[in-house]
């Protein structure tokens, strides 16, 4: 009975995310410089028609697959790596993977395929940058990791100077700057299909899998007896989540704290570990992007970064958290 009525009421946190998301994504598309009314769209006045079409549709369309992409994928590392204080940002995931697009940008090519690859590739690295470095670390598990991965932040903040340095001024340093920044500004609908279909993809492959991926928060003995291969699916799930990564930061660059708060967020209101708080996860990231992407656009006269919103949110969220992981060790 009392497991029905759990259901019953994460059902509901769902449906009610769901509901939000739609919100946000309705007034994602009026909110602008360029105002849009229902009665200009269906008069067909050419100018709000290629506005609403060519701007905002795949802004917001690449703030909900981005967000969402985000928060499954923050939930793949917490869960794998036993830590609420695993994500693709605080780990380094991200930042290597924008050191890998810059690297693509400067010295093979800028085309999207090429740029995701390259990211992907630098995420990677990352990772196993993140887990070496936590490996020679003394004291807590969750504190080792952080540590590893401003380390490996620092790292790839050096290659992208280094990176801005050899890039050609007029063509490449703007691209390399757009990565640093972050922001869902010139996302166009040729851009999105490439990013599109690896998102789904990759959702649809951690879903999968979501009873194994479970399996792995446990201790590694109880996951083998279970019937999971325990180091194998750790290291396949872990790259397809920095494969997700990397194709969504691909288009708008380095985006903070989005993979560390909506996991938590989507706990909180499940309570535990499990397939729902995974969907969950997805539709916080959703909510968090796209909210933060409609602030960027209007609390300004000129368009701010998505990450400094994201930013605001999620730095004071880590220090807490932190704290917090301190206090239970001492």
């Amino acid at each position: 009975m009392r497991n029905s009525m759990n259901l019953h009421h994460t059902r509901t946190k769902i449906i009610i995310a769901c509901i939000l998301v739609a919100a946000l994504a309705a007034l994602s598309l009026i909110v602008g410089k360029y105002p849009l009314t229902v009665k200009g769209l269906i008069a067909g006045d050419t100018m709000q028609h290629r506005v609403l079409f060519n701007l905002r549709i795949p802004r917001t369309v690449m703030a909900l697959m981005g967000g969402t992409g985000l928060g499954v994928a923050g939930f793949v590392f917490q869960t794998i790596f036993k830590n609420p204080l695993a994500a693709p940002d605080i780990i380094g995931v991200s930042s290597g993977a924008s050191a890998g697009a810059a690297f693509s940008i400067v010295f093979i090519s800028s085309g999207m395929i090429t740029v995701t690859v390259s990211a992907f590739a630098g995420g990677v690295i990352a990772v196993l940058l993140s887990l070496i470095l936590a490996g020679f670390t003394k004291g807590s598990k969750s504190i080792s990791i952080v540590l590893a991965g401003i380390a490996v932040q620092a790292l790839s903040q050096t290659a992208l100077m280094i990176f801005k340095l050899a890039a050609d001024p007029e063509k490449q340093l703007a691209s390399i700057e757009y990565w640093i920044m972050g922001s869902l500004n010139g996302i166009s609908i040729t851009k999105i299909p490439f990013s599109a279909g690896v998102c789904i993809a990759c959702i649809a492959v951690i879903f999968i899998f979501g009873r194994q991926l479970l399996m792995l928060s446990l201790d590694e003995g109880e996951a083998r007896m279970l019937g999971v291969p325990v180091r194998w699916m750790r290291f396949a799930l872990l790259l397809i989540a920095t494969f997700m990564v990397a194709a969504i930061i691909s288009l708008t660059g380095l985006i903070s704290f989005v993979g560390l708060i909506a996991p938590h967020s989507a706990r909180l209101l499940t309570g535990d570990n499990r397939k729902s708080t995974m969907i969950l996860s997805g539709l916080a990231g959703a909510i968090i992007l796209t909210g933060a992407d409609i602030l960027a656009r209007s609390v300004a006269t000129v368009e701010l970064p998505v990450s400094v919103f994201t930013s605001i949110i999620g730095a004071p969220f880590l220090v807490m958290l932190v704290i917090r992981r301190c206090k239970k060790y001492e």
